[in-house]
């Protein structure tokens, strides 16, 4: 028998997520039934599924209870790839702490939780970062929605975005707009069952004075990259810190700091695009990754 693989989708996102085609037709090369289903249609029966494959839940970030119910749920009926407890950890961003403590380089972020003074919060932010510009995103989000890029003097403005992110329940991100992304974009680095696959360069996303993504993700400018020996090490030893591994996949997003060094802006573990049409023959190493983790050849 063909196995089935659950393909898990968002409504909204339908005919959206460019990895579908590369995948669904890998997935019939490989001998296996792929059904593009959304994560919170109650008529899907889970248990039918040979595996379940976590890829374009793009909503789940507004509606975190209910989707973090829904992967108990399936992951009682059918193997969850990523598996819930990776999902679980990797849904909220304050994961960034463990990797800081870790020692890996990261990002500086601060966190303003929904019972804190934002006022004192930003205040404390601009005096260890000085001058510049600064990024304020939910810590629970999912493609750059939400996210803005402020100047440090607008003050003002700054507040009235974390309140409205608070307001919805989520903490607020802060972290320094490092310059060098406005030059080189970002690095994400893809890897398959525990090793790097390939890598692509995404452009800015958040243009000077430009209000937050209002849509299900910002649109990207994406090319292939391939990334350097320095952004490689730091993206490998992100993977090999994790206590989930080896894992089927995985995405590293890296930024270059004030002196170069590539930094983790994000650990991309529940539902990243992995750009399958700039590398070919990823789409089917990863479908070959799939079948080996519920034991077909």
């Amino acid at each position: 028998m063909r196995p089935a693989i659950a393909l898990v989708s968002a409504h909204a996102a339908r005919g959206l997520d460019e990895d579908m085609p590369p995948l669904t037709a890998a997935c019939s090369a490989a001998g296996a039934e792929a059904e593009i289903v959304d994560w919170d249609d109650p008529a899907v029966e889970w248990s039918r599924f040979a595996a379940a494959l976590l890829r374009s839940a793009w909503d789940y970030a507004e509606r975190l209870p209910d989707f973090l119910a829904w992967v108990e749920h399936t992951a009682a009926r059918t193997t969850l790839l990523n598996p819930a407890a990776v999902v679980r950890w990797n849904a909220d961003k304050h994961y960034l702490r463990e990797l800081t403590a870790a020692g890996l380089p990261v990002v500086p972020t601060s966190y303003a939780e929904t019972a804190d003074d934002v006022q004192r919060v930003l205040a404390d932010f601009i005096a260890q970062h000085g001058a510049g510009e600064l990024v304020v995103k939910p810590a629970i989000g999912a493609g750059a929605r939400g996210a803005r890029r402020h100047d440090r003097a607008a003050t003002e403005e700054t507040l009235v975005h974390m309140r409205s992110l608070l307001a919805t329940g989520r903490a607020v991100m802060l972290q320094p707009y490092l310059e060098d992304v406005d030059r080189s974009g970002e690095s994400a680095l893809m890897f398959i069952d525990g090793r790097f696959s390939h890598a692509i360069r995404k452009g800015p996303l958040l243009p000077a004075g430009a209000p937050a993504t209002a849509g299900l993700f910002a649109p990207e400018d994406i090319s292939r990259r391939d990334p350097s020996a320095d952004e490689l090490a730091v993206a490998e030893g992100v993977m090999a810190q994790l206590p989930f591994s080896p894992l089927l996949y995985g995405r590293v997003d890296l930024v270059r700091d004030a002196r170069g060094r590539p930094c983790v802006l994000e650990l991309e573990l529940t539902e990243p695009s992995m750009y399958f049409a700039h590398a070919p023959g990823s789409a089917e190493r990863f479908v070959s990754a799939v079948l080996a983790r519920i034991g077909r050849p």
